[in-house]
């Protein structure tokens, strides 16, 4: 690894960071509750490399196919991973597996797969069910009214650990646009919260609009351009 890259990848990742710290800030809440999720996918093992030896420990990633084998080509450096792609029920048993978070759950079908193929001797795989805010054809999650059935089953599960919801709202330009779909979930999640108040994770905001998702309430944020730059085209 070049010095040159090392260093970029250093300015990116401290570049993010302050912008988090920035929106906690505005918020009034303190930047330790906020979890940075580097969004890997596309990228070779040595671009996650770079931000490992800056510290960097949580890594998302989209793709089995890509993904996989930097999960085994990383392992000695005890990285927590997330899936954060679409998940369909014929690839569970590798998530299940190989992965320590998994924040597309929508449907009961995945719950029930990703339970009965956690490995017996792995803790609770950490759970977000995804919730589809706006009406867009093709992309994932369960609706509102669907989830108080959805999230007590993940809760009975005990190979699953339901940690709380996540969100791909609608892209907007505007950060108040932004933060009025991530309201919508932070309202949802407090709902939810009653009859489920273990749960602490709002997953939700990417490059660009993680202030608006911290200002409203994100706990964990997924990056993938403010880190590695510009997507490179995909191997799955």
């Amino acid at each position: 690894m070049s010095e040159t890259a090392q260093g970029a990848a250093a300015k990116r990742l401290s570049a993010v960071l302050e912008r988090m710290a920035g929106a906690a800030r505005r918020a009034g809440r303190d930047p330790a509750e906020l979890t940075l999720v580097a969004v890997s996918k596309t990228r070779p093992p040595a671009d996650l490399q770079t931000l490992i030896d800056c510290g960097q420990q949580h890594f998302g990633e989209n793709y089995l196919q890509e993904a996989l084998p930097k999960i085994g080509a990383l392992q000695p450096h005890r990285l927590t991973w997330h899936f954060i792609g679409q998940l369909q029920s014929n690839k569970t048993a590798p998530v299940a597996e190989y992965f320590d978070w998994v924040h597309t759950v929508d449907r009961l079908k995945l719950v029930q797969r990703l339970a009965a193929q956690r490995p017996f001797h792995a803790p609770p795989l950490n759970v977000c069910v995804q919730v589809k805010l706006g009406d867009e054809p093709g992309k994932g999650g369960a609706t509102v009214g669907d989830l108080p059935a959805l999230l007590e089953a993940v809760a009975r599960q005990p190979q699953l650990r339901l940690r709380g919801l996540m969100t791909l709202p609608p892209a907007e330009s505007a950060e108040a646009d932004q933060r009025r779909w991530f309201a919508a979930l932070r309202e949802v999640f407090q709902q939810m919260q009653r009859q489920h108040p273990a749960m602490d994770t709002l997953s939700m905001g990417m490059s660009g609009d993680l202030e608006a998702a911290i200002l409203e309430g994100a706990t964990m944020i997924r990056i993938g351009t403010a880190l590695f730059g510009e997507r490179l085209q995909s191997q799955a």
